[in-house]
């Protein structure tokens, strides 16, 4: 299972609550959401995101997000999720999530989000700061793709 893995920078292990699941018995879709936020917190904090950006009132907003769903999780179970950055611009990067099951050894969802640095003094978008951006190109076990 750690091979459907190699490629993440991070990887936080989850337990599938019983609250987890719809009607059909199976997880809710925004249960996945979740998990991807949950990594995402999980990597911002490993980059130390609040130490670098200071009190620069300078953050990152979540601009979008999406999964694709190729095997239905459910009760009881325990995933691993990885995330990692694969593009950066300037000011904003793109990350990728991919969900394992533990019970059924088999990727369960991929998902990718798109996530803008914000300038809340100015209310708008802004450059990623350049010591964040060294921070993810040094903890990224694959080549970040600079966009323009």
């Amino acid at each position: 299972m750690n091979e459907l893995l190699d490629d993440f920078a991070i990887v936080v292990d989850i337990k599938v609550e019983w609250g987890d699941m719809d009607a059909l018995q199976h997880v809710n879709n925004i249960e996945y959401f979740k998990y991807f936020q949950i990594a995402r917190i999980a990597y911002f904090e490993n980059i130390d995101a609040n130490g670098l950006l200071g009190d620069k009132r300078i953050s990152s907003i979540l601009a979008a997000t999406q999964a694709k769903y190729i095997y239905p999780l459910n009760y009881p179970d325990t995933v691993s999720v990885g995330v990692r950055v694969d593009k950066m611009s300037d000011q904003y990067f793109t990350m990728k999530y991919a969900v394992v099951s533990h019970k059924h050894k088999r990727l369960a969802t991929i998902g990718d989000a798109k996530v803008v640095m914000f300038d809340y003094v100015n209310n708008k978008k802004t450059s990623i700061p350049d010591a964040i951006r060294k921070t993810i190109s040094d903890l990224e076990k694959v080549e970040v793709e600079i966009i323009d």
